[in-house]
């Protein structure tokens, strides 16, 4: 189980762990059908109260494998032109249904829509054939108080042959008062090489027929005004694989983690620039709006 620190919950480094003993794995045989998830997303209640433990809820498959169409698609969206290498978000994509389906179990105590995706670090380990087949895994991870809430983890690993091959780390917020006293935090922005981008309107629908992410925010601004957007939004997870492909001629094969951190939501249509930057970890990259200058993302290679 994973532990609130509910004695002192004005602390900002009250952290909770996964305990040594966990629940039983779901052991799934086939990945669940993102629009039935989705569906049972939106009518998933919560009854979490602060000081509560989130279950230590895992859910995996084995024998999976990438069907190599569907992953020619997903490069030509996200602009992948390397198609020896897979890029380092797919393997996310592929998983989501199991991060999902964690979240729509009863034991899980918060509500399934309108968690917030806040960041998410990708670790390519080793190189694998891509007809393989594939072990991947998804858990609750660990849980932190801050100023706007409640942000915990999904952590996700993919095995081929034994051998951990890839892992992900999600953080999400859960919205809650928690009494954590906000610190102002300056990010330094990457001074190098630019490139403006246009995302086009479409941009959430057509990353959704991919991924089978139907979330409405994504794909209509009549859709995601119902769930308090101005306008769609594009998926954040896109964002990240858009920047990535923009700098595959620099990236390894294996062996590098990206982090990415998201800030404000991509609007769709938008006009935005990338900037990127060698700096002594590696290379530092961000999305901002061409006109406003908002922050969307901001990413570290390592």
């Amino acid at each position: 189980m994973i532990k609130m620190n509910s004695s002192n919950p004005q602390s900002n480094n009250a952290h909770s762990d996964p305990a040594e003993v966990g629940l039983p794995p779901i052991v799934l045989d086939h990945l669940p059908n993102m629009p039935s998830l989705l569906g049972r997303a939106a009518f998933k209640s919560g009854y979490y109260q602060l000081g509560d433990t989130l279950p230590a809820l895992s859910t995996e498959i084995n024998h999976l494998r990438i069907r190599q169409d569907d992953l020619q698609a997903y490069r030509a969206l996200c602009g992948f032109s390397n198609t020896s290498v897979l890029p380092a978000t797919y393997l996310h994509m592929l998983s989501f249904p199991l991060s999902l389906n964690l979240l729509i179990q009863q034991d899980f105590p918060m509500k399934a829509m309108g968690q917030v995706h806040l960041r998410n670090q990708i670790s390519v380990l080793e190189e694998f054939d891509l007809r393989a087949s594939i072990s991947m895994k998804a858990t609750i991870g660990k849980s932190e108080l801050t100023s706007r809430g409640v942000e915990w983890d999904i952590d996700v690993t993919a095995v081929v042959d034994n051998q951990l091959v890839w892992s992900s780390t999600s953080t999400y917020l859960n919205r809650c008062k928690t009494g954590v006293a906000w610190v102002r935090q300056k990010e330094i922005l990457p001074q190098g090489n630019t490139q403006d981008w246009i995302v086009e309107a479409d941009t959430g629908r057509r990353y959704a027929k991919i991924s089978a992410d139907y979330n409405p925010i994504h794909l209509s601004d009549i859709t995601a005004r119902l769930f308090g957007f101005k306008q769609a939004i594009a998926h954040g997870m896109w964002s990240k694989a858009r920047c990535l492909a923009a700098l595959e001629d620099r990236l390894p094969n294996a062996g590098y983690s990206v982090d990415v951190a998201f800030h404000r939501p991509l609007f769709l249509p938008a006009e935005v620039v990338f900037n990127s930057a060698v700096n002594t970890q590696g290379e530092s990259f961000s999305l901002q709006n061409t006109q406003s200058g908002v922050l969307h993302l901001l990413g570290q290679i390592s």
